[in-house]
């Protein structure tokens, strides 16, 4: 359960939330709406923790692993693949130690990270990673294709890829559909109402709000208020 309450926030000098209060169920599906400008995207790095509020607290999210889709990737070596999977990045961490062990032919170094790459699936990384490019869209031969050749359309789906890739308790997604086409929204929606944990994401889209969403959360008079039912409940 993530719980916040009266919370102000600022962004220079608007203020943005005064005293807001929300209780966000373990496993719920939310919608943030609200006017642009209204705070959403500021939402979204108060929880992150990039930005700290004015005043009240959060709590609950301490001891939650969270997963956001960033807006900007920075041109990259890495085949996609490789990008994707490393948003798992306890299992990228693994494997970088891996490396170095074999290289180092450090043996009993290297049957322990191996035991521990089993335990997390982590041998199936490469293919996970390459469904959820396929599902998004992408050609068979782009998992092999460096990060730097994709258009920013493109890069901003690796970007979805990872996040969706990254093992998470709380999954954060702004406007996770702009650049998708019909097939890979449906794939997309799908995915998402199979997601085990909780969900918050921005998003203009109101069919995929309605096919995703459960709960709408609503930014207005800097106040964040709760509706049951998704966008056309709304």
């Amino acid at each position: 359960m993530i719980i916040l309450r009266d919370i102000a926030l600022r962004r220079g000098s608007k203020l943005l939330l005064q005293g807001a209060n929300v209780t966000i169920q373990p496993g719920q599906r939310l919608a943030l709406i609200g006017a642009n400008g209204s705070g959403k995207s500021s939402l979204f790095s108060l929880l992150q923790g990039e930005l700290g509020a004015d005043a009240g607290e959060i709590e609950g999210l301490g001891h939650m692993r969270l997963s956001h889709m960033a807006q900007e990737v920075h041109a990259s070596p890495r085949a996609a693949s490789e990008f994707v999977w490393r948003g798992d990045r306890q299992l990228a961490q693994l494997r970088d130690e891996e490396a170095a062990l074999e290289a180092s032919e450090d043996y009993a170094g290297l049957a322990r990270v191996h035991n521990r790459l089993e335990e997390l699936d982590g041998y199936s990384a490469e293919r996970r990673a390459r469904r959820l490019l396929q599902g998004l869209g992408f050609a068979d031969s782009d998992a092999d294709r460096a990060v730097s050749e994709f258009s920013g359309g493109w890069r901003i789906r690796l970007n979805l890829a990872r996040a969706l890739m990254t093992p998470s308790d709380v999954l954060l997604l702004d406007e996770p559909t702009n650049h998708l086409d019909l097939d890979a929204t449906l794939w997309l929606q799908q995915w998402l109402q199979q997601y085990p944990g909780t969900l918050v994401m921005i998003s203009h889209d109101r069919d995929f709000i309605d096919a995703t969403c459960q709960r709408i959360l609503h930014i207005e008079g800097q106040q964040l208020h709760g509706y049951k039912g998704n966008y056309s409940d709304f």
